[in-house]
């Protein structure tokens, strides 16, 4: 727990509490969907101090980024890389891959700010490539293209949480 100032009286908060929620928020909205009001009234952190603290919602993105790479990309990277069967290592990584709390935020930083943001794009980079590191012992050369098609196959899973996506119409 760290203590934040604020205009005022100190304010305490949990740090990975606020990034786990920014992530969900920025999984579930993207970057440019979830504003400096909507992190502030999920986090329950002022927005000085949000500012203090991360620098800026940009920052805050970035480390919410980091730490699903962290907590979530690269753990199940390691648990893919571990099987043996080529079909199980693809279905898992089908199941499994950029999933979990803050589950799509690698898929909509790859979509939305990468292609802007040199920092998102080398986070996104790395965990691109962790996916095709898990794939190789099991599809030696392909696993770039089976990455690809992982990738794929997950933001067709989250299009299918939102009905009324015309790609659900994709056959």
């Amino acid at each position: 727990m760290r203590t934040v100032m604020g205009m005022g009286r100190p304010r305490a908060f949990g740090a990975d509490r606020a990034v786990s929620t920014a992530a969900a928020l920025f999984a579930t909205h993207g970057y440019e969907g979830t504003s400096m009001d909507d992190l502030v009234a999920a986090t329950g952190i002022r927005r000085g101090s949000i500012y203090k603290f991360f620098g800026s919602k940009r920052g805050l993105h970035l480390i919410a980024l980091r730490n699903h790479l962290d907590h979530e990309i690269h753990p199940i990277s390691a648990a893919i890389a571990t099987l043996t069967d080529p079909t199980q290592a693809l279905t898992a990584a089908i199941a499994s891959y950029d999933n979990g709390p803050a589950a799509g935020l690698l898929l909509l930083a790859a979509a939305e700010r990468a292609p802007r943001d040199p920092k998102v794009a080398a986070l996104v980079a790395e965990g691109v490539t962790a996916l095709e590191g898990a794939l190789r012992p099991t599809h030696g050369g392909a696993a770039p293209q089976l990455a690809s098609a992982v990738l794929g196959a997950r933001l067709r899973l989250r299009l299918r949480a939102q009905p009324t996506s015309p790609l659900l119409a994709w056959p």
